[in-house]
């Protein structure tokens, strides 16, 4: 996925396969939003923010990682997605397969959920990073952090979706309650997201 060209994306993603879906568009929202944040700070350079240099290299860095991450993610996604679907297809002939079988859906559907989990926390730290941008960034390219700001809303709340869809049938307690725990975090995302696209929408209508 991370050398396929967009319209090969966006074919695979519109036809009548399990994967991609939901979850590796939520992986390359927050994708793009670490992409847009990393292009700020790099138009924040120079005499100009000499002032800010040490903070501005350090969101160079961060999000250069955070979109190689996203991009894993994606792929991420769909092979765990294609997990699910492949365990519903093993078979229930005996107890022993129906057992076999239950075993492999529920690892799966943990499995499923585990990335889009992840799929939070960058898009977390892509907000953290659209805040931290925003007083300093180059005003000429503010309303990026603004759609940075939004694409990371966009991956968390979807990504919240898929972990709650996979929620009904995992029956381990422990990656049940990590996962809600997860999921649980993207109210607080959505609204310091939208706090973020406020404030850039306040500072362009001066």
């Amino acid at each position: 996925m991370r050398d396929e060209k967009i319209s090969e994306f966006l074919n695979r993603l519109a036809d009548r396969v399990p994967a991609p879906g939901g979850g590796a568009s939520a992986a390359l929202h927050v994708a793009q939003a670490a992409a847009l944040l990393g292009m700020v700070a790099r138009y924040t350079t120079g005499d100009r923010y000499a002032q800010h240099a040490a903070s501005i290299a350090e969101v160079i860095a961060l999000t250069d990682e955070l979109r190689s991450v996203a991009l894993r993610l994606a792929q991420d996604d769909a092979d765990a997605f294609t997990a699910v679907t492949e365990s519903y297809k093993l078979p229930k002939d005996t107890e022993e397969a129906v057992a076999e079988r239950s075993a492999t859906i529920a690892a799966a559907l943990v499995g499923a959920a585990k990335p889009p989990a992840e799929v939070i926390v960058v898009a977390a730290a892509c907000v953290e990073l659209a805040e931290k941008l925003l007083p300093i960034g180059n005003p000429n390219v503010v309303t990026d952090i603004a759609a940075a700001a939004e694409a990371a809303r966009a991956a968390a709340t979807t990504a919240r979706v898929n972990i709650e869809i996979n929620l009904a049938g995992i029956k381990d307690e422990g990656a049940r309650a990590e996962l809600t725990s997860q999921a649980g975090r993207v109210d607080d995302i959505a609204l310091r997201a939208e706090q973020v696209t406020a404030a850039v929408r306040k500072e362009i209508a001066r």
